[in-house]
């Protein structure tokens, strides 16, 4: 088994393209059902024969004792992927996951930030300082156009096109994408970028205190200083400053097309979930404004 994964892991690296994150948690999923094997299916060769649609189902049964339906949906797939390779490589003659139901997720809605809460987070609370200089721009750009930490914290110098406001960006699976950024970003990276001796073209564009290339867990806890001093007591991660710009760009009569390209999503379906958002806040507003929709006191 340990064998058969360890050439899955090289399928996903080589073939797949896949971070090395998102492999991580392959292995994660298929180490957890490994031992699960061991102890109800056995070891040796011969294991492989007895996962069946009976054995799975003993195993989604145990993963429901402690693990939330999204973390079972998770491993459920993992295990598809990887049995899926094994039929590919002879190893398996058919998918013993295939049939197996998913199990039903509730629905989820992105944290965002309003318009205004956006506003004070690049307005308030930031001195002259370098640090300071480079968290707003780093919220400007957040906000501006719309990338994931890993793809914000994984820019060079060389990745912007300042006067163009464009920026290079490597997404997931090692896809590469053109992203625009708006006037205030570039006034912001303008001046962060004014206080750094003279950079060269391949060295990281957010560096932290030690001049080392700033981590996606430094922006995150950055960002949680920045909402405190803008007055937001929201717990909202570096990903809700995408969400929020991709709302936004929705409420203002953006294109969904054109948000998927801009977020990079392979599939339309993912973008759209912004539009349940954007329903949601209008119905809040008809709430509280609409007479028809006031209760009687």
């Amino acid at each position: 088994m340990l064998a058969l994964i360890e050439r899955f892991s090289s399928y996903l690296s080589d073939e797949r393209n896949l971070s090395p994150h998102t492999r991580a948690a392959y292995l994660r999923d298929l180490s957890e059902f490994s031992t699960f094997l061991e102890q109800y299916g056995g070891s040796g060769p011969a294991a492989l024969g007895r996962i069946d649609h009976f054995l799975l189902r003993r195993y989604l049964a145990e993963l429901h004792k402690r693990n939330q339906r999204t973390s079972i949906a998770r491993k459920l797939s993992t295990l598809r992927t990887f049995f899926r390779y094994l039929v590919r490589e002879g190893v398996l003659v058919s998918n013993p996951a295939e049939t197996l139901a998913t199990p039903k997720l509730s629905h989820y809605l992105p944290k965002t930030l309003s318009v205004d809460e956006a506003a004070a987070l690049m307005e308030r609370g930031y001195n002259q300082t370098l640090l300071d200089l480079r968290d707003r721009a780093i919220v400007e750009l957040f906000y501006s156009s719309g990338l994931r930490v890993s793809e914000l914290t994984g820019l060079n110098i060389a990745s912007l096109a300042m006067r163009e406001q464009l920026g290079r960006v490597l997404g997931k699976g090692n896809k590469e994408r053109i992203v625009p950024f708006g006037r205030r970003a570039h006034e912001a990276l303008l001046d962060y970028l004014d206080t750094r001796p003279t950079p060269a073209e391949d060295e990281p564009l957010f560096l932290n205190a030690r001049g080392g290339r700033l981590t996606p867990r430094s922006v995150q806890r950055n960002l949680k200083t920045r909402l405190l001093k803008a007055g937001i007591i929201k717990d909202i991660s570096p990903h809700a400053l995408r969400h929020s710009f991709a709302t936004h760009l929705l409420d203002g009569g953006a294109d969904l097309r054109a948000i998927q390209e801009l977020l990079g999503h392979a599939s339309l379906s993912t973008t759209q979930k912004y539009t349940q958002v954007s329903v949601d806040q209008l119905m809040s507003v008809y709430d509280k404004a609409h007479p028809r929709s006031r209760k009687k006191r």
